[in-house]
């Protein structure tokens, strides 16, 4: 694919994930797959369109004494600029004689010509004088806010949550790239067994401390690989695979998967179960309850049954005390997941919390009661909120107290999680600084 057609595809790309909200990861992995990138064109892709939408605040931050003349700009205009400093201050093996060659070339197919002088001008005096230097900013929030591109109003609310440097480490961490890390699937092929045939092929992996399923791939496309074609690998983080683990299920069980979803952690429970007894998969959206079956069934686990279903209203399909265990992967912000969806931190408000907070407590409120006297609820998100998280855990363990936290939930982490500076007596927070991971919290609900 030619460098202007590239950059002309992701200009529009980026105008999407604005305009329409869309998740940047879709919209990205659909893009690759419609043009038929190569593996070089599409990680480039990956990394100017993730780049950009991550550093979107800093990048309008060195834009904008540039602009100060300019009354209106079309979000196509915003958008090449952007890309195109995004490449001048990040991207070294790009020259900028090139980047500003593009932008104008996009510039002449896309406007008129002096729209094509406004961005070369806007380009070249980037180049000529250089960008603000966010360390200049007094105000403290601020300045983080400008440096790492997280709104004012998020960080001020880790910071008070958390403290100064917890922030800042969670901030600097979310633009980090994430190591990926993979799942086997134990029924047809042992952990040891694919980290050898990965490691022939020239990958570089390591067992993961999360999930005896677990490696971390640092070096190697798995995509190309017999084992994930042939379904013995999944992709999933290793603070989800934690969740399932964590959960105990045992064959024979019966289980319900309240919000499931595309359904990593229902299939990971049925590994764990041997594919021997039930789960009951359900998710709000009918479209997203196929993706459940299809993920099943691409892994040859049969004992998931996968519907539409509202958790909130899961009584009225199933009795009282039906499930052995129950997994609550509730709908939430999905702060501790911004590294991987970073346009994430642009679209939620923080009143989107509480409201959100209100669901998750109907969700528990609604199926606990299906949870068999004497088995175990794991109540989790992928947010770093204490309001979706402990918040939601207490105010239900206060309303019944015929739940409580299990006790042995501790003693069951694996030894490094077990020290990590999120645990509580409420349950375990995750940060992404802290192993490389998405941000995640669990915890472990008892019913006596």
């Amino acid at each position: 694919m030619r460098s202007f057609e590239m950059r002309a595809a992701i200009v529009d790309l980026l105008v999407r994930i604005e305009q329409d909200s869309g998740y940047s990861h879709l919209l990205i992995d659909h893009e690759i797959k419609s043009r038929q990138l190569s593996t070089k064109d599409g990680a480039l892709l990956t990394e100017i369109v993730y780049g950009v939408v991550q550093m979107r605040m800093t990048l309008d931050y060195y834009l904008n004494p540039f602009l100060q003349t300019t009354k209106k700009i079309q979000p196509w205009v915003r958008s090449l600029l952007r890309m195109s400093v995004y490449q001048m201050q990040w991207l070294d093996r790009v020259p900028d004689h090139a980047v500003i060659h593009d932008a104008v070339e996009i510039a002449k197919h896309r406007g008129h010509k002096g729209i094509q002088s406004f961005i070369n001008g806007v380009l070249r005096n980037i180049q000529r004088k250089g960008v603000p230097d966010p360390s200049d900013i007094d105000d403290d929030i601020q300045r983080l806010s400008i440096e790492t591109s997280h709104p004012e109003w998020l960080v001020k609310r880790w910071m008070n949550i958390y403290g100064w440097q917890m922030t800042i480490d969670m901030c600097y961490a979310n633009n980090q790239p994430k190591p990926m890390s993979v799942r086997v699937q134990p029924l047809k092929i042992s952990r040891e067994q694919a980290m050898n045939e990965l490691n022939e092929q020239g990958f570089v992996v390591r067992a993961s401390n999360f999930s005896e399923q677990g490696m971390i791939i640092d070096e190697g496309n798995v995509f190309t690989t017999r084992l994930f074609d042939e379904g013995c690998l999944t992709i999933q983080d290793q603070s989800s695979m934690l969740v399932t683990e964590m959960l105990k299920a045992k064959p024979g069980m019966a289980v319900l998967d309240a919000c499931s979803a595309p359904g990593g952690k229902a299939t990971h429970t049925a590994e764990k179960m041997q594919n021997e007894g039930t789960i009951a998969a359900y998710d709000l959206h009918a479209k997203k309850a196929k993706q459940i079956k299809q993920k099943a069934d691409q892994l040859n686990l049969t004992i998931i049954t996968a519907g539409q279903g509202d958790a909130r209203k899961l009584q009225s399909n199933h009795k009282p005390e039906s499930f052995d265990r129950i997994l609550v992967d509730a709908p939430c912000t999905g702060f501790g997941v911004i590294r991987g969806k970073p346009d994430i931190k642009y679209n939620k408000q923080e009143e989107d919390i509480g409201q959100l907070a209100r669901i998750q407590i109907d969700i528990l409120e609604q199926t606990a009661p299906l949870l068999k006297k004497g088995g175990l609820l794991i109540y989790s998100t992928c947010t770093v909120d204490r309001t979706e998280n402990e918040h939601v855990v207490n105010t239900f363990l206060q309303r019944h107290s015929e739940y409580k936290v299990d006790e042995t939930f501790v003693e069951d982490l694996p030894s490094p999680v077990r020290e990590s500076p999120g645990q509580s007596a409420t349950g375990l927070q995750l940060f992404p600084q802290t192993f490389s991971t998405d941000g995640f919290f669990l915890t472990r609900i008892l019913r006596v």
